[in-house]
This record gives structure tokens, sequence and C-alpha cells, in this order.
């Protein structure tokens, strides 16, 4: 492709320009609009072309000599490059005849949303819209990020009240102007405002931080972290315990209660339950009063800091907000529903700047003014299987076909899966305890993975086939309560072989007899069109008048509608809570669900509780695993993506991911700023570069997730990973049984100074690649008894 004028795109973490050079590179500018553009941007040079990118389809050498079949072979053979007749064949030809053996059931179509911002080019949109249409598959609900609050928020405030809670949180601009004190439990992290799904023209939230500062708002920051909240603003820190925020909840509550600062009148007209939740809080329901002087044992906040705390939001407009990090735990569930109980007691739910919040600081459109509407998107179309997990329960499903499991008040088994379809997505990053997610792996019969680059993913398939980033197609992407939507230009020429997955997708419905219905006789060029204008007709019946595509097109954005810039959430529930009911069975908040009472679950009873977890600093397994790993989102990277770009690759310390510690801990170990840091438990060990930092509790370490997992060739269930991935020691076990979501924020670990020479990391390049010319090919299944990869050879 010739080097072409600045070209507009946009990306997860937020809308730029993109002018090809001519000697390849790629000079990268934020959008003109953006008042604090992702530093992420510096990712997107260094990773276009990197080494890891997947160059030509290749499937597994034993894949190819032995045919399909569980085995514990992947992630340890080399791989077979191939043409695209040959790979496409393979695949077509596996999926019918796990289709047609074992139903469509025994088809997992595994993706995750975050590998494109692009509105068609939504690899998950066109894996589910292609298995649908062949008779459907397994599917995955909810996510890693929110998995417990989807479930639980419906039961608390009704489905449209957890969709306002988690979309229409109050507006930043409403909270400047009316509130005084912000109760940030997790606090409200700089380094997540700078992603969201489908990306922001404009990053706003630094900017909104900054009118918080100019207002003189207070903020009370819940976390063991200090960078939890950037400086500048009007802070006191309260660095609780890891896990133990509900227990700080719980004593706040209590002070308000015995202390007659609870509002009883917005209690009894707007909630329910609340005094069955009140015979908690003063220990009749358990001869356990949850006082100042309980919680400080708990969480390590002195008990005359936590009553001052309560006192001081009674006294101020408070706003009490919870962090997604917070339910990424065991017993997760407990916390968010201890923060709505907090800010129902305060009895400013619906009042402009204060109420409650959940995921200020977790992403970039939480309280942002944005519009929200409908954006142009791929339809999926029904999906004939009925069978789902609960996303976050991947290794259980592949590990335990016919097992039972509760999930939101059902009962479900997991069916047996034969082949796993993946695009768009890394588990090998999402998931916990990698040990046992690399057993999983090695049970169906076919692994197939889309892919960009050589992932732990990909290198755990047996097909691989190499797919373009969004730079080297044309898409259309917006965000949630963006301001524009972009024209997302192609800038490149694909690298190697890659093909979109669309095009891969429709060549596979071509063999597959169903090409027609697939690609509805559209180039992808005219599916653009043909969504941009069904879009655009929504519009202008809404009474909004989008220009003609080509106008798009060539203009390269369209300025949304403006939405209402003063938003309180709950605010016409509070006025009139008849005419505007919560949809649970009350029509109120339940601080107290006799739903969720009536299932009779130990690990999540029907109002907020202290549940101690079993990894916490409490925990008696502190004996041998005294330190506490707080595995959250990085500052360098969306997730995994572009590990091993700049921006990324420039944190790394001694070649690996960087590893916070407290200076006394590192002490205590002999560890200096820089060291190689070996970080264990019963699941596993990494090796991390230690970084020296008083911003964090004694006995915390702060390990980010992303790092691609590079386990040593030997490693078995308990692998070393030489790169940093702390999923690698993070336990693969639910919140609890009504939500089943993803618990991979705390693990309890041990640390040493690594001593003698470091393990070269090798994900920086690609598996061992082998020529596939005179390699014999087995194109049959090869029958196995489902355990039968545990006595074949685990290295090539």
């Amino acid at each position: 492709m010739t080097p072409a004028a600045s070209l507009p795109t946009t990306s997860h973490w937020g809308a730029y320009n993109v002018s090809p050079r001519a000697d390849g590179g790629l000079e990268i500018r934020p959008h003109p609009k953006d008042p604090s553009p992702s530093p992420l941007l510096g990712n997107i040079e260094g990773a276009l072309r990197h080494p890891t990118r997947v160059r030509r389809p290749a499937v597994r050498r034993g894949r190819l000599e032995h045919g399909p079949g569980p085995t514990g072979a992947r992630g340890r053979e080399p791989f077979v490059e191939v043409g695209w007749d040959e790979a496409l064949d393979l695949v077509a030809t596996e999926l019918a005849r796990v289709r047609d053996e074992h139903g469509p059931q025994a088809v997992f179509g595994g993706s995750y949303g975050w590998g494109s911002a692009g509105r068609f080019h939504h690899a998950q949109s066109q894996l589910h819209r292609f298995l649908s249409q062949y008779g459907g598959y397994t599917a995955s609900r909810n996510s890693y990020s929110l998995g417990v609050s989807l479930v639980l928020l419906p039961h608390l405030v009704g489905p449209a009240g957890a969709e306002a809670v988690l979309r229409s949180a109050s507006s930043w601009s409403t909270i400047a102007a009316h509130t005084e004190l912000i109760v940030a439990f997790g606090g409200i992290p700089a380094k997540n405002v700078y992603v969201t799904p489908g990306g922001t023209t404009g990053h706003r939230t630094p900017g909104h931080l900054a009118a918080l500062a100019a207002a003189d708002v207070h903020i009370a920051l819940v976390s063991p972290l200090r960078a939890d909240l950037p400086d500048g603003l009007d802070t006191t820190w309260y660095p609780v315990a890891p896990g133990s925020d509900t227990a700080l909840m719980l004593g706040l509550a209590h002070t308000l209660l015995t202390e007659g600062l609870h509002d009883r009148a917005f209690l009894d007209r707007c909630t329910t339950g609340f005094d069955t939740f009140a015979r908690y809080l003063d220990g009749r329901a358990d001869g356990i009063p949850k006082t100042a002087d309980w919680a400080a044992l708990i969480c390590g906040i002195p008990a005359a800091g936590i009553r001052r705390l309560a006192r001081r939001m009674a006294a101020s407009r408070t706003l009490v907000t919870v962090t997604w990090s917070l339910q990424r735990a065991q017993h997760g569930e407990q916390p968010v529903w201890a923060g709505l109980a907090l800010a129902a007691m305060l009895g400013q739910i619906g009042l402009p700047g204060g109420g409650f919040g959940h995921g200020y600081g977790s992403m970039g459109d939480v309280g942002d003014h944005g519009p929200q509407l409908r954006l142009p998107h791929l339809p999926q179309g029904p999906n004939p299987v009925a069978e789902f997990i609960p996303c976050a329960r991947i290794a259980d499903l592949l590990l335990s076909p016919g097992e039972s499991y509760d999930y939101d008040a059902e009962r479900r088994t997991y069916p047996d899966i034969r082949f796993v379809y993946w695009a768009g997505g890394n588990p090998f990053h999402h998931h916990q305890d990698l040990g046992r997610l690399r057993r999983a792996f090695g049970r169906p019969d076919t692994i197939v993975v889309h892919e960009p680059y050589w992932t732990s993913t990909a290198r755990h398939a047996d097909i691989v086939l190499p797919t373009t980033t969004t730079l080297e197609r044309e898409d259309f992407g917006a965000g949630r309560r963006d301001t524009h939507l972009i024209a997302m230009h192609r800038a490149v020429d694909p690298v190697g072989e890659a093909r979109d997955d669309h095009a891969i997708l429709a060549a596979l419905a071509a063999r597959l007899g169903f090409a027609g219905r697939f690609t509805e006789g559209r180039t992808p060029r005219q599916w653009l069109e043909h969504l941009y204008g069904e879009w655009r007709d929504g519009l202008r019946a809404g009474g909004h008048e989008a220009p003609a595509f080509e106008e798009f097109w060539a203009t390269g954005e369209y300025r949304l509608p403006e939405g209402p810039r003063d938003f309180t959430l709950f605010e016409d529930f509070r006025r009139d809570p008849e005419r505007h009911p919560l949809g649970t069975p009350s029509g109120r908040i339940e601080i107290y669900s006799a739903t969720l009472a009536a299932l009779g679950l130990a690990d999540c009873p029907g109002h907020p509780a202290w549940l101690e977890p079993d990894e916490w600093p409490g925990s008696p397994d502190t004996r041998r695993h005294p330190l506490l790993l707080i595995a959250n989102q990085p500052a360098t990277r969306l997730h995994s993506q572009h590990d091993i770009g700049a921006l990324s690759l420039s944190a790394k310390v001694a070649d690996r991911e960087a590893v916070e510690l407290h200076p006394e801990d590192a002490a205590a170990r002999s560890i200096q700023d820089g060291d190689l840091v070996r970080i264990f438990n019963d699941r596993g060990a990494v090796l991390a570069g230690a970084r020296i930092s008083d911003g964090m509790r004694r006995g915390v370490l702060r390990l980010p997730t992303g790092a691609w997992f590079d386990p040593l060739p030997a490693a078995g269930d308990r692998p070393l990973c030489v790169h940093g991935n702390p999923n690698t020691l993070t336990a693969d076990v639910p919140s609890s049984r009504l939500t089943q979501g993803c618990t991979g924020q705390h693990a309890l670990v041990q640390a040493e100074k690594y001593e003698g020479e470091p393990p070269p990391v090798t994900v920086r390049h690609p598996p061992p690649l082998i020529d596939g010319a005179g390699v014999p090919r087995h194109l049959g299944h090869r029958p196995t008894h489902p355990d039968s990869h545990l006595d074949r050879p685990e290295t090539p």
C-alpha cells in the first residue's frame, strides 16, 4: 500500500490518526479533540509488525500426524505452517464431524469482546453469527470484569436498575457541583479510565478529577494501594487489609445505626429488608455486633477512624463508590451489596452528588455524559443451543463434563465440549490458575484460534489462523457514551497472509454450505454501508440527521447527538418510588432479598455479610504464604494486548513484569530495587522484577495482569512463568454459587530473591515453526478415551 495522508481510526484506548511512513513505520497522533490522550497509543507502532505476528496458518505438529483428540501436548509442540486451503479444510471437516457425532452443544464458541473496537470486525460477533448459523454452540455469559455484579445487581435494584448503575452512573459534572465527600472503596484508579469498550474520542475523566480538586471535594481512599487515586486531590488514605472492605462497610453501617445517623424515612420508603440487616449489624442475629472495634480487628483501620468517617459521611453530601475490582474476589458480592446498603442508610440515593456508584475509575465511560445511543452492529442471530456457562468457568467446563453447578437460582450441567473455537480473546490472560487451564485445554478433540499474535492461547491451540489488526482493514467504531462515530480506514497492508475474521468464516461457511446466509452476498465494505444505512435511518426516526455513508467515510467521523450533561442515578425512583418502581419483587432497593435467602447459599446469604475469604491477610495459610498478591489491571496496556508494544516493554524490570513490594517486605527478604524475584504458592511460581514502593500497605504485593504467559517447557500443573503472569498464582474458584464470578484479584503468596542464572523470556518470539513440506498428515479422527492424553508424551 502506498503511504497515505493521515487516516482516522479508533481503538479501545481512544481515537487517533495514523500516517504510514515510507519506511514502513507509523506516525500516531491522538484525536485533536482528546484533552487527555491515552498513553497506550504508544504501543501501536511497535506491535504492528512484531516478530510474534502469526504470518501463516499453522497446525500443531502432533495434530497433523495423529489427528484430533485429547492431548497434553498442546503448548509444548512446534507448529507446521500450511496453506489457507489446507487449514480451512481441516477446520471445516472437524467442525462438521463434531457437530454430526456429538451435536452442536459440543462446540464451545469461546470469544471475548476486546479483540477490536470496530463494530463490524468484532471477532465475538462474527464467530457467534457463524456458529449460530451452523446449528448453534455452547456460549458464555457475562465477563471476567463484572461476573458478580451482572448477576447480583438485578436482584438488588432490578434489571433496569442494574443497567443504570453500570451504564448510567451519576455524571461527573453533577458530582463536582454537589458532592462534598466521596468514599471510594477501591479508589478511582487513573490508569483504567484510558480504556472504554469501543474507545472514546475524548478522555474526560482526568479533567473531571481536576474539577473535584478545584471544588474541594474530599475523597476517602479505601485501598491497600495509594496509587488507586491520583495525586492532587484532597484525600485521606485508609490502607485497608485486602479483602476486608465489607467488614469496614459493616463497621461504618453499625456506627450509623447505633448513633441514629441513618435516614429511617428513606429506608422505609425506598428499601426493603433493613430491619433484618439491622439485626445482623447489632448482633441480634448471630451474637456478634459489627461494631467499629470489631471491624478494626479485621480491616486494620483504627476504630476511632471508622467512627469519624461514618459521622462525616452522615454530615456531608456523600457518594459511596465501589470499584469493579472488589467484586473480582471470593465473596465479591458482599462489598457491592454492603456499599449499596451503606449508601441507602445515608438516605442520599437519588440526590445530586450523593448515593451509590459502581465502577468510577474502573472504565473510562463511567460517569461520563456522552450520549447513550445504539451503535451500528453486526446481527448475530439467535443461537439454537440453550447451553451456556458463566465465562469464568471455562476450565470447569472442559474438565468436568456432566457435572452440575449452581448459577443464578438455577441448577445447570456442563456439556461435553469436543471443539473449542476461540476468536478475539486470550483466556491465558483472563483466567486463573493457568496450570489448571493448561490441563483443561488438553481435554477437547480440537482447539481452533484466530489470532494476530502468538499469544499463549494460540500456542495451546491445534490450528491457528492469522487475523488482521484494526489498521489492516476497514470498519467504523465508537465507545459507549462516545461523542463521535469514527471511520476506521485501512492504513497498512495485512501482515503476512493474515485475513480478517469475516473472510475466514465466510470461507468456512462456503465449505459447510451456508456462505450466502452468512455473508448475505455483501463484501465487508458493503456490510459497512448497509449497517451504517440502517443505523442512519434509526437516527432520522429519532429526529437526528446523519450524513450519507460516502460523506461520513470521506470526513472520517460523525459527531453523535449530545446527551444530558447532568444526571443523578435513581433520581426518578427517589422522587416517586410508586410511579418509578425498580424491577425487584418489592419494587424497591433490596437490602434483604427474600429471593436470595430462599436459595440457602452459605456463600451468598440474603443480606450483606462478612464472609471470610480463603485467601486474605487473616487466613491461616499466611503462615506459609504471608504476602497478599493484588493482580490488578496494568497501566501500560489493555489486559494483555500489545504486551510487546513499546510502552509495555518500557515498564518491564529485569526483562519481566514489575512487582511492587513494600520496603519492609523487601528488606526482610534482602530484595533491592531491580532484583529478580520468585513469587510462589501451591499453584505455581512466577519471576518478576522488583520495584520498591511505600505506596502500599505492608504485606501486599502488586503484580499487574497481562504479561504473556511463558512457562518453562517442562512445567506441569504447577508451572513457573518466567515472565511474571500473576494468574499462574491465582485460584480458579468462583466468587459464590450464585454468580460464579471470577476471583482473580487476590492470592496468598511468598516471595524470595531469585538466585542464579534466570531462564530467558521466550514469548517475544514465535514458537518453533516448521515448513509444511514433507510433514505426514493424518486427517481422520483418532478415537481416544477422555484421559488417554495423560499417557502421551509431554514433549515432542
